[in-house]
């Protein structure tokens, strides 16, 4: 008799699943080739050998002007780059950002500003693919912190944080999170509160 606790699969399949029961989840509609992406980018961040996010230390600034200065395969590797850890960054780890130099929406904005870069390139065959991560990023934070949440790998936030992470991303995610702990988020307050 076979455990049913233990399954086997690979790994692709493993975040396969879970990619597209986030997408129901969050209802997000996104390409195939988007959702095959982002179970890639999970496959990405797996690997201990994983050279790709290896100068991840260096400000994000720094890696996307040096990226915009660069040219050809080069540009598209770094833009690519700065692109996938963003929106990691911000999926998985968006907490660990609460009294940081940056917050969250520093990640998105540079994830956004990637993408979107790459989108511009009609020749390239996954410029539709990065045009949608541009485009609905912050769905797509929802995505990858919902996988978070569900693998174990997010700690329950506070409150008060779930609160500014939705001031400064306009996550639909925490609004619901936020409407299921009685509390109603506020647009009008805006951004210009946050410190």
């Amino acid at each position: 008799m076979k455990d049913p606790l233990l399954r086997e699969e690979s790994p692709a399949e493993y975040f396969k699943d879970l990619v597209e029961g986030a997408l129901a989840r969050q209802r997000l509609r996104a390409g195939d080739l988007t959702a095959y992406y982002l179970v890639n980018l999970l496959l990405q961040f797996i690997r201990l050998d994983s050279t790709r996010f290896a100068d991840s230390s260096e400000p994000l600034v720094f890696r996307l002007a040096r990226a915009l200065e660069s040219g050809g395969s080069e540009q598209r590797a770094r833009l690519r780059s700065v692109g996938d850890f963003s929106l990691f960054m911000s999926g998985f780890f968006a907490d660990s950002f609460n009294r940081k130099i940056v917050d969250v929406d520093y990640y998105v904005s540079m994830g956004e500003y990637a993408y979107g870069s790459l989108s511009r390139r009609d020749e390239d065959a996954f410029s539709e693919v990065f045009r949608e991560l541009a485009r609905k990023f912050v769905g797509f934070v929802d995505v990858l912190s919902d996988i978070s949440e569900r693998t174990g790998g997010a700690q329950r936030s506070d409150i008060l944080r779930l609160y500014e992470k939705w001031l400064r991303t306009g996550s639909s995610r925490d609004g619901q999170k936020l409407v299921e702990h009685g509390i109603v988020p506020n647009q009008s307050i805006g951004k210009k509160f946050i410190q």
